[in-house]
């Protein structure tokens, strides 16, 4: 097919804020994982799919369950399943996972 570019499980964007590897990030309505450190305003590869263990509000109790779907709290920079003022991201499919503050998510991508 020649109109194929890349399989777009993997993007590189511009760190709205500096990023260290494996945090969450939000630019606009695209949210993925940072693949590497990345200062503020460089160039930064987000992992966009794919299931990661990322921080979750630890006093979300609907997030004591998996399979509900999870949201991106940019204000905190953390998972929760409280879809008010919130960026859909995917879905909990296995909640507090190595602690009370982390929750494994499968990504969707984009909504």
């Amino acid at each position: 097919m020649k109109n194929f570019v890349q399989p777009g499980d993997k993007l590189t964007v511009i760190a709205p804020y500096a990023v260290t590897s494996g945090q969450g990030v939000l630019v606009g309505l695209l949210f993925g994982v940072a693949q590497h450190d990345a200062a503020n305003g460089a160039p930064v590869e987000l992992q966009m799919s794919g299931v990661v263990d990322l921080n979750t509000l630890g006093t979300d109790t609907a997030s004591g369950t998996s399979l509900v779907l999870a949201y991106w709290d940019n204000t905190n920079r953390r998972v929760t399943t409280a879809a008010s003022g919130n960026t859909k991201i995917g879905m909990i499919v296995e909640a507090k996972v190595n602690g009370p503050t982390i929750s494994r998510v499968r990504l969707n991508g984009a909504f």
